[in-house]
Formats: C-alpha cells, structure tokens, sequence
C-alpha cells in the first residue's frame, strides 16, 4: 500500500494537469488514507474493505479501463487462474500479506481477498515472497512461489510449494527446505506450473544469475508437489534480443491450437524498457523459438515497463493477458506496478495483444 500511496501521489499531479474531478480524486486518496488507519486500528481485513471500495474512483484517475487498468494498486508479477467463472488473481507480497489475492467476476471490477499465504515455513525469510503460480491439480489448489531463505547463511532466492483446497486459500506450506533453488545459478524465482493437454504437469522458471539469464522447465510427478525421478532441468530461452537487455524472466507456458507458446518478461523491471515478448516451442520441455524481435507489449501511452503477463481463457474461450505495469510519469521503485488486462489474439502467426 506504501507503493500503492507513492504512484496516488503521482497520479494527484497527473490528475490535475487532465482537468480531473476533484471528487473522485479525493475520494481515491481518502479511501487510501482510510486503509492506512485501518491497518493500525481495525487490520487488514478492514483495510482490504476501504481499498476495495474506492478502486473504481482510483481507476478513473489512472486512466481508465480504456488501457486496460483494472486494479490500480500494486500488484506485481500477477497470476490470474478462473474457477467456476471467477477470476482470482495473485501477486507479490505486500502489506496485505505474503500473497496477495483479488476477486472478480467481469475482469473489470475486482475485491481484495486477503492474505493467500498467511505463514510461511520456518526456513523461509519474511516479507520476501513473490511471483506467485497457481495451479489446480486432482482438485488441490498448489501455489508455487519464489522466496529468500532465512537465518544464518541465508539470502538464497528459492521456489517453494504451497497447497490449499480452495482458490482464496488459505494456502499452506508444510515443506523442510525449497523445491528448487540452483544456487550455482543464483537462485531461482518466477515459478509457473504448466500442464499438458495429457495431464502432466511442468514447473517453468527463471534462473536468476544472468549467467546468462535462462528461462527452465521440468517434469513434475503427478500430483505436481515434486519432480518426477530421472528428470533434470531443461533450458527453454535465454536472451537474444536487443530490446530484451540482457534478461529474459516471468515465463508463462500457454497451449492453444495445438501451439506452445512461452510468454515472458525482458529488460530491467525497475524501468519504462521492461516489456513483455513470446517464444513459439515444440513442446514443454523445448526447443524454443523466440518470435519477439520487437516486444509484443511494451510501454505505450497507458502503461510503462508493462511485464509479468499470466495468459488466461475466459468462460466463453476467449484468451486474455494479465500483466503490471506503471503508470506513464510515475515509473519505477517505489512507484506502484498496477494490474492490467488486455485481450490477447492467439490466432495469428505471432500473438498480438488488443
């Protein structure tokens, strides 16, 4: 909310260079000003209510839904999953919690839920979680995410599992140690769980040393809370492209028509040069062929340093991409990262987003 607060400041100048209501501004900036006073009086689950209800006015201020902005509060390295016709969508911690997850029943309008992940394990360092990848699974809900360890001899950047029986959790890890951290690498972050049109289910992610930066996938066991024995790591994509400065992350596995495609984030996320590109692949496990010689979202006149993206099908089929950015004038830390959604056209040779 802190980050929430400093992009609301922002967007006061911004509002009144538009010529913007005064009244929806102040009401945006009071129902923030409320949930700070919440948190030190009432809690968070207070705090979420007084958020939630001023969202509309807050969007309006941002620009509208017209850019695709539908929660404009920080919400970085969003996931969004549909259950039984309601989106959830999760994200980096902040002061609502370790995970934060929203509601919403039209993409458009979204509520506050809480705190996915309200304990972490004893190995794993506070207020260190993010990029959160959910999955449903033999009818668990498993929340793989990225997360520093604690104590002595701490610092790594790890991929750890949490497992819940509904979307809104709370998701719960019982787990001694990660799942995954390639210390020699250093580190490993960005998980997202894929399964096949078979069932079988991949973890996809990011190496974080940038020796170079390489995008991973594996095989998982069935139940997808472990690796599947005889497998190992294999890359799918490392940068190869000017735009993408070097990095590539935030990998996103979508099958559509019998195509895979990898979705993922490049260049540095601090700045307006971040945006998001898509790789065509053979099959989970690679080869990949990056399609993106030019971003296929980057930052236009709506959104700066737009990355992240989590591919997602509505009721109807129709594909969209979920996906963070900053607002136009407020870039960078610790401008807040809103959540964003725009369609996405998987029809063509190379994706193309509305």
């Amino acid at each position: 909310m802190g980050a929430a607060n400093s992009a609301l400041a922002g967007v006061d100048a911004y509002a009144w260079l538009q010529g913007s209501d005064v009244t929806t501004l102040q009401a945006c900036l009071g129902g923030v000003e409320g949930a700070y006073k919440a948190m030190a009086t009432s809690g968070n689950a207070q705090a979420a209510q007084d958020i939630a209800a001023v969202s509309g006015p807050c969007t309006l201020l941002a620009g509208g839904t017209k850019t695709g902005l539908v929660y404009p509060f920080d919400f970085p390295d969003p996931d969004v999953i549909v259950v039984n016709g309601t989106y959830f969508a999760y994200a980096t911690n902040s002061v609502a919690g370790n995970i934060q997850i929203i509601q919403s029943t039209d993409r458009t309008h979204w509520t506050a839920v809480g705190n996915a992940l309200p304990n972490l394990p004893s190995w794993a360092a506070p207020n260190a979680t993010w990029a959160p990848g959910v999955v449903t699974i033999g009818g668990s809900f498993l929340l793989y995410y990225a997360v520093d360890v604690g104590g002595p001899g701490g610092g790594e950047e790890c991929i750890s599992l949490a497992t819940a029986t509904q979307p809104q959790g709370p998701f719960v890890d019982s787990s001694t140690g990660p799942l995954e951290c390639q210390p020699s690498l250093g580190g490993s972050i960005d998980p997202f769980p894929f399964v096949d049109a078979d069932g079988t289910p991949y973890l996809l992610w990011k190496s974080n040393g940038g020796m170079p930066a390489t995008i991973w996938v594996q095989q998982l066991v069935p139940q997808g809370n472990a690796f599947a024995a005889g497998t190992q790591p294999a890359p799918l994509l490392r940068p190869d492209q000017p735009w993408e400065w070097g990095d590539v992350e935030a990998p996103d596995m979508v099958l559509a028509g019998g195509r895979y495609f990898l979705f993922f984030s490049g260049n540095t996320w601090t700045g307006s040069g971040y945006a998001e590109g898509v790789a065509s692949c053979s099959g989970p496990l690679g080869p990949c062929t990056n399609l993106s010689t030019q971003p296929l979202l980057a930052t236009d006149s709506g959104v700066a340093g737009p990355g992240g993206g989590s591919v997602f099908v509505d009721p109807t089929g129709a594909f969209w991409i979920a996906f963070h950015g900053f607002i136009p004038g407020a870039v960078g830390y610790p401008n807040s990262r809103d959540l964003f959604i725009r369609p996405l056209d998987l029809s063509g040779a190379v994706p193309a987003v509305g």
